[in-house]
């Protein structure tokens, strides 16, 4: 498995890099901010060796020219991606070798139509998903559909419970806020907003998450379960499909 460490950026970012045990070499994820990646490289003794984007936002992206300026080192993205910057073009079933290990891609749209995962399987297994998959949340719909977020959540659930999840924000006692509305009887939610508000206290980040976690917590993850299909009742919706379904909570939490 990769050694992941975060660097904070902006407000509520984190970029992760990603490093082979006994390695000098990095690759991060999500580079938004130059600044705390150069940073981080010249504390440590380290070199970066590319650079992998989940999508084009410009807090994913910002930092990506001048972290290449003086580097001849790829910058893998998703082949739909309006981003200028990537170098190498990821598709659906692609893999991609790195620092020893495999990630393979999946495209994940929804948040924007040119999002995609990379997912490690090795030992626990470990999952870098942008702004697609939260603790306790998904992304907004900017570009794409509630059947395409819906269809990442699908594929996001059969992955091993085992799985680490690297999101790139810090948004989870909100999403819990949410998801214990959804579920006020769950108490599952009801304890992962005392562990998160604990590591928040101590100034730590509440992630990585695993699967098994989201699928004890992630309305978005439970959209085919009981107790999320009758809290989306208060929509008219509880005899729809799971889009339908999908798509009230994602509604109902876009107003929350």
């Amino acid at each position: 498995m990769f050694q992941v460490t975060p660097i904070p950026a902006f407000n509520d970012n984190y970029i992760w890099a990603l490093q082979a045990p006994g390695s000098t070499h990095i690759a991060v994820v999500d580079p938004g901010d130059a600044a705390p990646v150069e940073q981080y490289l010249q504390q440590n003794g380290l070199s970066l060796a590319a650079i992998l984007i989940t999508h084009h936002h410009a807090d994913h992206t910002g930092g990506v020219a001048q972290l290449v300026a003086n580097r001849s080192i790829p910058v893998f993205g998703g082949h739909q991606s309006s981003f200028e910057g990537v170098t190498q073009l990821l598709s659906q079933g692609d893999t991609v070798d790195l620092l020893g290990l495999q990630l393979k891609i999946t495209e994940v749209p929804g948040h924007t139509l040119d999002h995609i995962s990379y997912y490690q399987p090795t030992g626990n297994g470990q999952l870098f998903c942008g702004d697609t998959l939260f603790l306790a949340g998904c992304g907004r719909l900017f570009e794409g559909t509630p059947a395409q977020m819906l269809a990442a959540m699908q594929y996001f659930r059969n992955l091993p419970g085992s799985t680490e999840i690297y999101c790139t924000h810090e948004y989870s006692l909100a999403n819990l806020a949410f998801a214990q509305a959804v579920e006020p009887d769950n108490t599952a939610i009801a304890q992962s907003i005392i562990n998160c508000q604990q590591r928040r206290a101590d100034n730590l980040p509440t992630l990585p998450s695993t699967i098994a976690a989201e699928l004890q917590i992630n309305p978005f993850m439970r959209t085919n379960t009981p107790d999320v299909i009758a809290a989306a009742a208060r929509f008219n919706t509880s005899q729809g499909d799971e889009t339908v379904i999908f798509t009230a909570i994602r509604e109902w939490k876009n107003q929350f």
